[in-house]
This record gives C-alpha cells, structure tokens and sequence, in this order.
C-alpha cells in the first residue's frame, strides 16, 4: 500500500454471511486483546522490537483529534504515571551521550557500559542508564533506536534497574516540525511507519467493538513529501510516536547527587521550578499545550539548548553560575549535560568536576567517534568507559586544567580514564 494512502475499506463479508457475523461479536468481546496484537505487530515490523504491555498501553491511551494550532489534540489523557524529576542514589548508575539515529553506536555503548548481552537483552541488574537525549535526527535509524531503548527500560525495570531516555533540544525541534537535521533514511523509515501504522488502524477498525480509529493525518496536507507527512503526523503533539514515547520522557532528572539536562540547568529554570518544566512539556507533547514549544525549551538559554557548560575549553564554561545552580538543588554536587560534541577529547569535566560533557558525537551522522559512556558508582566514584581498555588519556583543551586531584568527587585514574 502506498504511503498515506487511505485504509483500504474491509473486504466483502464471504457469501452467507453478514459482517455483523459472530466473528464481529467475538472480536468485540477479546477487544483489547485484538489492539494489543495489532500494536505489536506493527511495533516488531516498523521497530524490530515487542514492547511491554505498559507501553503497548501507552499507545492505547491517546487518541488524537484535530487541534486549532495544528497540533494532534490528545483527548485520552495519559497513561496515568507522572513524570519523575528526581530518584534517590543507586549502586551504579551509567550515563550515554546524544545517538543521533545510530543503532550500532546505540548497541555498541550499552555494551561498553555492560547493561546488555551480545543479543541486545538487558543483563545490567540495578543499573540505571540515563540517555540525555537526541535520539533523532542526523541518523537513519531514529525509530529502531527508539523501540530498542523502550524495550530495554522495561527489561531494565523487571531486574530493579532503570533506563530513562531524556529530551534534547532535536526531540524538541522534531515535535515543532523542524526537520533541517532529518536525513532521507530516517524519512524513508518514518513512511515505512506510516504504511504499517494505517494498516493496523484498519485491522482495528474491521472489529466493530473498537470503532473508529483515530487518524493520526488528519489535517496534515497531502501535498507535501511522504516522508515529511508521516514525520510530523508522528512527532508533532499529540502525535502516535510522540505522545507513546516522548511525552514520557524527563527533560530534567535528578539521581542522587548527580543532576542531568541535555543543555543545562541555568537559574531561571530553578526559579521556574524543575518539576514543573518536567510536567509542561509532558503536557506539551501530548498536545495539551499548542504547537510551540514552552520559552525555556527555545533560545539559548533553553534546558535543551545551553551551553554555558560544555564548551570543550575549561575557560570559557561558566563554573560560578554552574557552582551557583548546584547549590541551589538540594543534595546535588554535579551536573551531566550532552548537546555539545566533545571531540577528539572524549567525555571530560570541567569545573572542579562540578559538570561532566558526554557527547562524544558517536553517530555517523555527527563525528562517527568511538563510543564512550560515563559510570559513577555509589553516587561518588566517576570514571569513563571505553572499548579501548588501554588507550592514554589524550592531551587537554587550553584552559582545561587537570582535574584528577582537585575534584568534589573522586575519580578513579585508570587505563580508560580520558580527561
């Protein structure tokens, strides 16, 4: 079936028969269970993945209609789970940087922080990973990343691990319709989606006790590029993909001591207040809130878009104004941010090692570097993993002072330690 062409209407009943047959009466007794296999069905097709019964609920939960602003207006409310801002210290907790639509890079760095086995299953126990956001753009395989990091959170959560996949600023340009950054891969993968989504909204609607589906196009116009259609009909609020997966995703979240934006937390968002950032752009995303974005996810000083602390060179972050947001959340004594590619330097701190850089940019579609991951053990211990177990720490930015000595945390010297 050609992309976004209309659900072809069900076939004729067989002779004899009415299509308000018993099957109809069947199918509208195991209802559920008829969305549920459709859902994952067409999950294992688009993202090679079968999800948990709670986010197969998820995508039962929404049911977008036409908003005014363009956006899908979700009228299902959600899944009934908050968003969590902030989670006591773990044993070890395990921090991936921007993946960019890369699937090998996505494995290979849950391999080197040792959370999943050679056949992607989770085998990390209680580690909690933190992915700090852009999944999508520049790579062409956004949705397959996406599903595999979903499985993973709940096989994660069945062995009292966790894995929270965090918003970036290109989560966020995405759900707007900002796709400067989106490659044809990653749109051919997007009108796969749409194919296999309207079919199965069309077996739904054949069982009379789910009635009418929701389209997810309505009110996208058909003259644009496939790729592009099915993109923002997925992504913008409301939409299957967006309010499934993203709505439901943290922009701010707190671990212990450790503090995680993909930007940075400046004080206007202390103000504004974290949990309250966390719980708008839900809202946002699920199309409660309009098209646009909420102001402290746009501009420079966005909690997606900063950089005031990951600029490679140490003289140029501004660590008063880091020290002076550290101070005011309780308990914190670091930040983890992502956004800014730190290569060829790799994962560094700055600041007293008040705020640790994890873009490595790993994705071929960025600086296609070697992957590395940050752990921190019993919210104290801070070291870099990489897969080159013997590789010398490289030579320092300018301005970037050693920091093995004089650090709030201490940090572990060993073979695979790059600062």
């Amino acid at each position: 079936m050609p992309a976004f062409a209309e659900a072809p209407a069900p076939p004729p009943p067989p002779p004899g028969r009415s299509d308000t047959s018993s099957d109809d009466k069947f199918c509208g007794q195991v209802s559920n269970a008829v969305s549920s296999f459709v859902d994952s069905f067409v999950d294992f097709i688009v993202g090679g993945q079968i999800l948990s019964k709670h986010a197969q609920s998820s995508a039962n939960s929404f049911h977008p209609a036409a908003g005014a602003g363009g956006e899908a207006r979700n009228h299902g409310g959600d899944s009934g789970m908050g968003i969590v801002t902030r989670i006591p210290a773990v044993e070890r907790l395990v921090a991936i940087g921007d993946i960019h639509g890369d699937l090998a890079k996505t494995r290979e760095s849950l391999r080197i922080a040792g959370v999943v086995d050679e056949d992607d299953r989770w085998i990390g126990g209680k580690t909690v990973v933190v992915q700090v956001g852009d999944v999508l753009d520049r790579g062409g395989q956004e949705l397959k990343v996406l599903y595999l990091l979903e499985r993973l959170k709940g096989e994660a959560q069945r062995h009292g691990g966790d894995l929270h996949i965090m918003n970036g600023n290109h989560e966020v340009m995405n759900i707007e319709g900002d796709f400067r950054y989106a490659t044809k891969e990653a749109l051919d993968e997007f009108s796969a989606w749409a194919q296999w989504y309207r079919r199965g909204q069309a077996l739904k609607e054949r069982c009379h006790g789910l009635g009418r589906q929701p389209d997810a196009f309505r009110n996208v116009r058909k003259s644009i590029p496939d790729g592009v259609r099915a993109r923002y009909a997925a992504l913008r609020p409301g939409g299957p993909i967006s309010s499934r997966f993203l709505a439901h995703h943290p922009t701010i979240l707190i671990v212990g001591s450790t503090v995680f934006a993909h930007g940075g937390i400046l004080p206007s968002h202390l103000d504004y207040g974290l949990e309250k950032i966390n719980a708008e752009v839900r809202d946002w995303i699920q199309g409660r809130k309009g098209r646009q974005a909420p102001g402290y996810l746009r501009g420079k000083d966005a909690v997606v878009w900063a950089r005031q602390y990951s600029i490679p060179v140490e003289s140029l972050c501004d660590c008063k104004l880091l020290d002076e947001v550290l101070t005011g959340i309780s308990g914190a004594s670091r930040m983890v941010v992502g956004h800014t590619i730190q290569a060829p330097f790799g994962i560094n701190s700055a600041c007293q090692n008040q705020v640790f850089r994890v873009d490595v940019g790993m994705s071929s579609g960025c600086a296609n570097t070697a992957p590395e991951v940050l752990e921190i053990r019993h919210d104290t211990v801070v070291r870099v993993l990489s897969k080159e177990k013997e590789k010398a720490p490289p030579q320092a930015p300018p301005g970037l002072a050693s920091i093995l000595d004089r650090g709030k945390s201490p940090i572990l010297l060993q073979s695979n330690l790059k600062f």
